[in-house]
């Protein structure tokens, strides 16, 4: 079985949230059996692989384990760099072992565990949150129920740690349950619509069009794979989000018309809005104010072009070891840098951006460079090299 792909995971999402509706409408705790649905589906899905629940179970035994040393470690020494850098290393050690297994194609596919990308980010945030003061204490539940949260575990929305608490512990009045159910049953049926109407259709499209190199068939691969890589995800991502709803938790939104941005800055606040966000608040800002602590560069905008180098480097390498995913990052940090210094030297976009006109052109302009980035994204870009 397969999260929101086959007949059997929509007639057990179905089934399941009866009761959390049923609690959500007696103005009960859904947490205990949300909790336990994610553990039925985690085995559904990952059942038949025993080593890959065995590498999940080591998995959160690590990162809960770490993240209750670093509490102490962190009341004892404070905000020690060294000493959270180590910790913060450790929390993405499993990742990164399981991406070097699949770069290296070894055949002992370590951390090869359905969520172990999402999974990580969570861990490493609380990780930066502790060295942040903003957390003092780990609650198990809500820690462990926050990894391994169904609609979310595969593809994200990323959500944050304290967000997620601070909705399974609260107490929903039935009036704004019922409205969030409703909304949940909305995105999921139009979630459904952009996935498995749309999305496949795009796909069929694709098929037809070949593996041919001319320039028309370029072309067209280009729009299909971009509009299909949209509706694709986005669909996931309506049909994640609005599951959660069901059971009382306000998973944020991951898309948000992307493709109507007028600049690529736009495009980053509307495409995968959780990953985005997450890469700007824990890796850009912070490049950002370590450069500028260490006085090596005298100009922001030299240390801004840095950070989105960084930032969208690693975002590539995130993605995957593959040189396509490596070149998409990079583009991506070309783009907004370029962009940055755009807009923060020309008199010419100082005067215009707010025109209609202009934002027109803007607008049409970052289409057709996110659309060539998808191309990017597809690996279909190394047939030209």
């Amino acid at each position: 079985m397969q999260l929101f792909q086959d007949n059997t995971f929509f007639v057990l999402l179905a089934v399941l949230s009866v009761p959390a509706f049923i609690l959500g409408y007696l103005e009960k705790p859904i947490r205990l059996y949300g909790f336990a649905v994610s553990l039925v589906f985690l085995w559904l899905v990952m059942g038949g692989t025993p080593r890959a629940l065995c590498f999940l179970g080591v998995f959160l035994l690590w990162e809960i384990l770490e993240a209750e040393l670093y509490v102490r470690v962190r009341e004892k020494y404070g905000r020690n760099r060294k000493i959270y850098y180590v910790f913060l290393i450790l929390s993405i050690l499993p990742l990164a072992l399981n991406k070097y297994a699949t770069a290296t194609g070894s055949a002992l596919h370590l951390f090869g565990f359905l969520g172990i990308s999402y999974m990580t980010f969570k861990s490493a945030q609380v990780i930066i949150q502790i060295f942040d003061g903003q957390i003092q204490k780990v609650d198990l539940l809500s820690y462990v129920y926050m990894m391994i949260f169904f609609p979310v575990i595969t593809s994200g929305p990323i959500d944050r740690s304290q967000r997620f608490q601070d909705d399974i512990y609260r107490s929903i009045p039935r009036d704004e349950y019922l409205n969030m159910a409703g909304i949940g049953i909305f995105k999921i049926v139009l979630g459904m619509v952009y996935k498995i109407v749309i999305a496949a259709g795009i796909y069929q499209l694709m098929i037809r069009l070949g593996n041919g190199t001319d320039l028309k068939t370029t072309f067209l691969y280009m729009y299909t794979y971009g509009f299909y890589l949209f509706f694709d995800f986005a669909g996931y991502s309506l049909m994640a989000v609005g599951a959660s709803y069901l059971f009382g938790v306000k998973t944020p939104d991951n898309f948000n018309k992307p493709f109507l941005s007028v600049d690529i800055k736009d495009f980053w606040d509307r495409w995968h809005i959780t990953l985005s966000h997450w890469f700007r608040d824990f890796v850009f800002s912070r490049v950002t104010i370590n450069l500028m602590r260490s006085r090596k560069f005298k100009s922001r905008l030299t240390i801004a072009v840095i950070a989105f180098f960084i930032n969208m480097g690693l975002m590539g390498v995130w993605h995957g070891t593959e040189p396509y995913y490596i070149m998409y990052g990079l583009y991506h940090g070309l783009l907004l840098s370029v962009t940055e210094v755009y807009q923060k030297k020309s008199r010419f976009y100082k005067s215009h951006r707010k025109d209609k006109w202009y934002r027109l052109v803007s607008g049409i302009i970052t289409f057709q460079l996110v659309m060539f980035g998808f191309f990017i994204f597809s690996g279909r870009i190394m047939k030209y090299i």
